[in-house]
């Protein structure tokens, strides 16, 4: 590989013409001109100058290596600019969440994209466990989970609450316990988790989802509510996903007497400097979900 000390200091007496003034430009002695040129030639296996007392003159190779100069300092000009570039909004941020918040967050991710052109924005909707390995291996610049990280490698921050909301067919206007077992449960990849957290703060009798009849499953967040909107079971449901579900008119949501919460983390890589574009993405959902 070129010598790019050398190969600038080639190029820089070409430029000016005389050793002299070559060692005052790049403040250097005449001799380590000299020796720069020198150990160039030896390195390239050529003669660079042809030299008759304190002139000289260009060999081919010497012409040739210099016409290539330029593009040589172009192309390392073009990498330093790319390496040290950090634009707040430009190239791809990648993240990932529960379905959930997702809903909510992501439509609100692309209205920053068509303002910033210039930013990607890779969402993945996974479950929590997902996330952090994810942002474990290097595969997302951010998370958002409903549960601080185990991981040591994953820092996790608490940005919001999101209220669980037990979901009805729209004909259930006041929920008993009796109600609730008739009409049985619309299970979900979250649904046992989620219920303990409402169900038992608002119902004496309840002790595990498995009481209920299971009337149905879904994976997918967003078709959750679709069996409940038919009359077909209940569910209990992050606040972010019933507001995103099309068909209110067939669902109710109802305020418990005893409200429940879960928060919403923050995640990201503990060691790793968290680029501009990324930042630009975290200060978007902070105050998104203030």
């Amino acid at each position: 590989m070129v010598n790019l000390n050398w190969l600038r200091t080639f190029c820089t007496l070409i430029d000016v013409g005389q050793f002299t003034r070559t060692a005052e430009r790049l403040h250097m002695t005449q001799s380590g001109v000299s020796q720069h040129i020198q150990k160039l030639e030896q390195q390239l296996g050529v003669t660079l100058l042809a030299r008759s007392s304190k002139q000289f003159e260009l060999t081919e190779a010497g012409q040739r290596l210099y016409n290539s100069a330029d593009s040589v300092f172009m192309a390392m000009t073009n990498l330093e600019q790319s390496v040290v570039a950090d634009p707040e909004f430009e190239g791809q941020v990648r993240l990932m969440s529960p379905g959930s918040i997702g809903l909510k967050l992501y439509p609100q991710l692309l209205d920053m994209q068509c303002r910033h052109p210039k930013l990607s924005i890779d969402y993945r909707f996974a479950p929590n466990s997902s996330v952090q390995h994810a942002i474990e291996n290097g595969e997302a610049d951010i998370g958002l989970m409903s549960r601080a990280s185990s991981s040591a490698k994953v820092r996790s921050e608490a940005i919001a609450d999101e209220p669980l909301l037990l979901v009805t067919p729209e004909r259930v206007k006041d929920p008993s316990w009796q109600q609730l077992c008739a009409l049985g449960f619309i299970d979900h990849p979250d649904g046992a988790h989620h219920a303990q957290l409402l169900l038992s703060a608002n119902y004496a009798q309840f002790q595990h989802s498995d009481l209920f009849i299971r009337s149905g499953f879904c994976n997918q967040v967003h078709l959750i509510l679709e069996p409940v909107s038919r009359g077909l079971g209940f569910t209990v449901l992050p606040a972010y996903a019933v507001e995103a579900f099309p068909d209110h008119q067939g669902i109710r949501s109802h305020t418990l007497a005893t409200p429940v919460s879960e928060t919403l983390f923050m995640c990201w890589q503990r060691d790793k400097v968290m680029a501009n574009r990324v930042r630009s993405v975290v200060r978007e959902i902070r105050t998104y979900l203030r």
